[in-house]
């Protein structure tokens, strides 16, 4: 028995945890669907498509595909789990630079399930926040000359509607944790990939309706073509990695040392999908609650016209929070003392480089040269496709935020699947091996 690179269902089928992890995890993302089809309590479902069909581009559209759809049908899910995301940035950056929380970070694991626990409670507060802003926005929506979208008092629809949006959020945020656990893959990504991927059967129906219309039958292959070319640039640089040189002491006789050569592998983008979905998150629903709630005209016109897809100022605020996460999230992912110390411990160094402080230094100024690479794809990816996507009438879908959240996602969820199968395998090869020498 050897341990293969393949990854088949048979091979799958074959390792009963991955088997159950992967039924648990479809089961799971299946309840999100399911829940981002289940009206709030109170509206009018039929009003609110109306409205939000008149305003489907911009930012409004580029949300509705994160959230799967919940937004446009206003569903109980409609604030997704950006709460939660948000709550999760705000104590990774007090983590990084506030005393007694960085403390608790490196107090391992009862740290991290302390810091996990505050985590929960600011999602609380966010997410009432966030819904309170969605009733705004949808009482702002009766006042347009369209059909009013609630169908009930006013104040019970506030008090059921943020109550049921905070209730979600918290809901998402414990199914995430079970995906984590029980499943496969990172929970938070998944349910944002699940949503994406639901959006593209509708969102291919419409550019081939588009091109039908306008009469020019080339748009989908065009589009596809051009995604296509966009999603093999980020597996092309999801996959890469630096392989760091390392030599490690062994002994060849009773008086003398060999070095074995090895290597460390560090991915050039280390802060993967994150600092997108962070950035995201982060901008586009405070943005669009306030410039469709505020009572100031100016200023609310002023965050319309920033919110429409391609506007530079919002591009380049994005850029700028996208560059922001990758260093934070990449700093987090990989401590170059950490690492340091780990590589003195065993004995191994960096050819050329004292162990210690100095590999410490080496290891921190090329993090800083590969999250500058990494940030650079980041933007080039995510604003680059949304800036030339707002020149057309084609969906945002197909912008490099969509196709880099997807390709990291599943490259993630294979790499843990194959995680499993080396494995069971290697188990089964130990076990194999030991059953040999039990016989003789």
């Amino acid at each position: 028995m050897s341990l293969g690179s393949s990854l088949s269902v048979n091979s799958i089928l074959k390792v009963r945890d991955l088997k159950d992890r992967l039924i648990f995890t479809l089961l799971a993302l299946i309840v999100f669907r399911i829940g981002c089809y289940i009206p709030l309590p109170g509206i009018n479902p039929e009003a609110i498509a109306d409205i939000i069909r008149n305003q489907s581009t911009g930012m409004l559209a580029v949300m509705d595909m994160f959230s799967g759809g919940a937004i446009s049908r206003m569903s109980i899910f409609a604030l997704n789990i950006s709460p939660y995301i948000t709550s999760s940035i705000i104590f990774q950056l007090l983590s990084t630079f506030y005393g007694p929380l960085k403390q608790l970070r490196q107090e391992g694991e009862m740290g991290r399930k302390k810091i996990n626990k505050y985590t929960r409670y600011l999602t609380v507060f966010m997410g009432m926040l966030q819904a309170i802003g969605v009733v705004l926005l949808i009482e702002s929506m009766g006042g347009r000359g369209l059909s009013n979208p609630i169908v009930v008092n006013v104040w019970l629809f506030r008090v059921a509607a943020v109550l049921t949006l905070t209730g979600s959020v918290l809901f998402l945020m414990w199914l995430g944790e079970q995906i984590t656990s029980r499943g496969i893959g990172n929970g938070t990504s998944l349910i944002i990939y699940a949503g994406i991927i639901a959006m593209l059967p509708g969102t291919l129906s419409r550019v081939f309706q588009m091109g039908r219309e306008e009469g020019v039958y080339y748009v989908l292959p065009v589009v596809l073509i051009a995604a296509t070319a966009v999603f093999a640039y980020v597996v092309f640089v999801e996959k890469a990695q630096l392989k760091l040189p390392i030599q490690y002491p062994k002994q060849a006789a009773k008086t003398t040392m060999q070095s074995v050569p090895s290597h460390l592998p560090l991915k050039v983008n280390m802060a993967s999908v994150m600092p997108a979905i962070f950035a995201q998150s982060v901008i586009a629903m405070p943005i669009y609650i306030l410039s469709q709630t505020l009572s100031n005209y100016n200023f609310s016109n002023y965050l319309s016209k920033m919110q429409r897809a391609g506007n530079p100022l919002y591009l380049a605020v994005f850029a700028l929070m996208i560059i922001f996460f990758s260093f934070l999230y990449s700093q987090l992912q990989f401590s170059p003392k950490e690492v340091a110390e780990n590589l003195k411990k065993s004995g191994a160094y960096i050819p050329g480089i004292r162990p210690g402080e100095q590999t410490a230094e080496y290891l921190k100024n090329l993090l800083y040269r590969l999250t500058v690479i990494g940030s650079a794809y980041l933007v080039s990816v995510c604003t680059i496709p949304q800036y030339l996507l707002s020149k057309t009438s084609i969906p945002p879908f197909f912008g490099g935020t969509t196709i880099l959240i997807v390709v990291s996602v599943t490259i993630e969820t294979i790499s843990q699947i194959q995680s499993y199968i080396y494995a069971q395998q290697y188990k089964g090869l130990v076990n194999s091996r030991a059953q040999r020498r039990k016989n003789k």
